[in-house]
């Protein structure tokens, strides 16, 4: 009987699929840290033991990791928590944090992110490179290196569509195949094939489908048990037995072309579990609807397709085969998508951008030098998965020099490269470029207005699911406020710098686990609407009961300790939150005649400048595209104003913009 195999790879477990994945990563480390060096623990081991098990799922929860209701297996959760970190060589197998793993908490701890290595990517991105570079997935009597057979299919191709990304790299399971991957995308380009020809030409040379196919091909008859036995289901045969009755209907079909034979295939389309179902449907009908189908009938579906044209029976059921186990793995393919993009964002190497998949300029440069040697890699287990080696300590060839790379940059970009600042320079002149690109495409100022109503609302999931999943709701408010203010400041200045967050590849934030970073410190040279200044813009999202005891003293302190330490410059603080309280301004509006200290009270400042703002009134600025040099006065006349503090926000900020 013929079971199934896999044809893909991916990274990790689809249990392992979490939002704000680098944060996540980060507090499982430091956890699991702390959990070990609990008395009670310390000697246990982790496998077949489901005891400890439990007890680290229980730990976690209490330790507020876990939000979600009480797993029913918790020992099975506690594996499915921890597993992609082993995947990465972060912990070993008995769950205890690895020389990799301890680099990378160290980072997280001491919040140092700084980009001193060869990539100029973060320092923990930099670890997981190189994690990446040895992770492997056993596949049959092999392994395969996923992160390695991207970087060598983007060297030869140079990027890849979201498509081939989903659909054709994880069929890179060995080196033949992988260069057939290449061929098939070239193909692709120049229009000579498909991405289903390339699904369908990997599966159905696999032993078990060519058995399949005959065992279906000659079978007298077709009933549930058949289709359950030549479906070859990974997880269960009784997901299969939809399948039964959508052949039966194709078939009918085929002799009756009537209204309610539409309705009936829609049906039967319908039963099918899982992603397949959609694949079907948008194969057959021209519309996905119930409604539409049963309004329309026989009119809503594609007469031309194969399966409803062949005549013969034996091609009749070749294409039912072939469109089974197509539709079938492009569902599983499709649910591996986000999986394998997670764990390939945390190296900060490769750029998600308009529906293409390449590697950033650096990277890009790396691995178009160490392309020959990629191969040699990709398809064995690195014997050193669990320590911060060093890359020519990953395979001797990967070692490269700074002078290598600014001669490739050269070569691949045209630029002159004589120093690393000429590279950071193209560097951040494309990093501008990109990002003013996407705020022109995903943050119009409709969109940054729907946001702010969702701060408001604290629609947390809507707000994720527009911008990331992979920081937290107020780390995008602080973003979302950065790009707010960079447009109401006619899009000068290093914003990328200033609002002091971990951006990835494609610019969109990431939390970490340390966090205690600063807000945003926008520098404005002099102009004939302002002198120069530096702007402090401190946020929130707490809600009335507990921003005077969050909010008052940290942002007063931090303007204070920014005057301390910059005696030469102008600087002022916007205070932004979803709700003001009144004592908030109160306080605020206090701070212009008291006088700040130093932590030894020997130097002090005498009044600062702390203008509340709330988010109803962004959302007005953005609407009538006031600019900065208008809100500028508006503040200097608001922060001069004897208004009684409760009347203040109103009379000063509100009514004036």
């Amino acid at each position: 009987m013929p079971t199934y195999k896999s044809y893909c790879w991916s990274l990790g477990t689809t249990s392992f699929r979490m939002v704000e994945f680098n944060r996540k990563i980060e507090e499982q480390l430091k956890l699991l840290d702390q959990f070990w060096l609990k008395t009670e623990y310390a000697n246990e081991k982790w496998s077949s033991n489901n005891s400890i098990q439990t007890a680290y799922y229980k730990f976690i929860r209490e330790q507020g990791f876990i939000e979600e209701k009480n797993a029913l297996r918790k020992d099975k959760d506690a594996r499915q928590k921890t597993s992609g970190l082993v995947d990465l060589g972060l912990i070993d197998k008995e769950r205890r944090l690895t020389d990799a793993g301890y680099a990378l908490l160290s980072i997280a701890k001491s919040g140092n992110f700084s980009r001193d290595n060869m990539l100029r990517i973060p320092a923990d991105s930099f670890i997981y490179f190189k994690q990446l570079l040895k992770s492997s997935c056993p596949f049959e009597d092999d392994n395969v290196r996923p992160f390695v057979v991207l970087a060598y299919i983007l060297s030869e191709v140079g990027e890849i569509s979201k498509s081939e990304f989903t659909y054709l790299l994880p069929l890179a399971i060995n080196k033949d195949k992988t260069k057939r991957i290449v061929n098939y995308i070239k193909a692709i380009r120049n229009n000579n094939a498909t991405i289903d020809d390339a699904i369908i030409s990997v599966i159905s040379e696999m032993e078990n489908y060519q058995e399949a196919k005959d065992i279906f091909i000659n079978a007298s008859n077709i009933d549930e048990s058949l289709i359950q036995e030549i479906g070859m289901n990974r997880k269960s045969r009784t997901y299969d037995i939809p399948y039964a009755k959508l052949y039966h209907t194709l078939q009918e079909f085929r002799t009756y072309h009537t209204n309610e034979a539409a309705i009936e295939l829609f049906n039967a389309v319908d039963k099918i579990s899982g992603k397949a179902r959609s694949y079907w449907k948008m194969y057959l009908f021209n519309s996905i609807s119930r409604s539409r189908i049963e309004t329309v009938g026989i009119r809503a579906v594609k007469q031309n397709k194969a399966i409803i044209t062949i005549n013969d029976d034996i091609a009749f059921k070749e294409e039912f085969f072939k469109l089974l186990h197509l539709f079938k793995a492009k569902s599983l393919l499709d649910d591996y998508y986000d999986l394998n993009k997670r764990y390939f964002k945390t190296s900060d190497t490769i750029i998600f951008q308009d529906d293409k998949v390449r590697f950033d300029i650096i990277p890009n440069c790396y691995f178009a030098l160490v392309k020959d040697s990629l191969l040699n890699i990709a398809f064995s287990e690195a014997d050193n998965l669990d320590f911060n080696c060093e890359l020519s300590a990953i395979e001797t060839t990967l070692a490269v020099t700074s002078v290598q790379l600014f001669h490739k940059a050269e070569e691949l970009y045209g630029v002159q490269v004589r120093s690393l600042f000429d590279i950071q320079d193209f560097v951040e002149k494309d990093r501008y470029k990109r990002f003013n690109q996407m705020i022109d495409t995903r943050f119009t100022d409709d969109v940054l207005v729907n946001l702010m109503t969702m701060f408001e609302k604290r629609s947390d999931n809507d707000i994720q699911a527009i911008v990331t999943n992979n920081a937290d709701v107020p780390t995008i408010f602080e973003y979302v406020l950065a790009i707010v203010w960079y447009k109401i400041s006619g899009r000068q200045g290093k914003v990328l710098e200033y609002m002091n967050l971990s951006l990835d590849a494609d610019l969109l934030p990431i939390t970490h686990a340390a966090g205690g970073h600063e807000d945003i410190t926008y520098k404005y040279a002099a102009t004939a609407d302002y002198p120069a200044h530096t702007l402090l813009i401190e946020m929130t999202l707490a809600n009335k009961n507990n921003q005077r005891r969050m909010e008052m003293e940290p942002v007063s302190r931090h303007l204070g300790d920014y005057l301390l330490t910059h005696r030469d410059e102008e600087a002022y603080c916007l205070f932004a939150t979803t709700f003001l309280h009144v004592n908030v301004t109160s306080d605020f509006r206090s701070r212009k005649t008291t006088p700040y200290y130093s932590m030894d009270g020997s130097e002090f400042v005498e009044g600062m400048k702390i203008i509340p703002f709330q988010t109803s009134e962004i959302k007005t600025i953005i609407k009538k595209q006031i600019t900065y040099a208008q809100l500028y006065r508006i503040f200097e006349q608001a922060y001069q104003s004897n208004v009684a503090p409760n009347m203040w926000y109103q009379q000063e900020i509100c009514y004036q913009i």
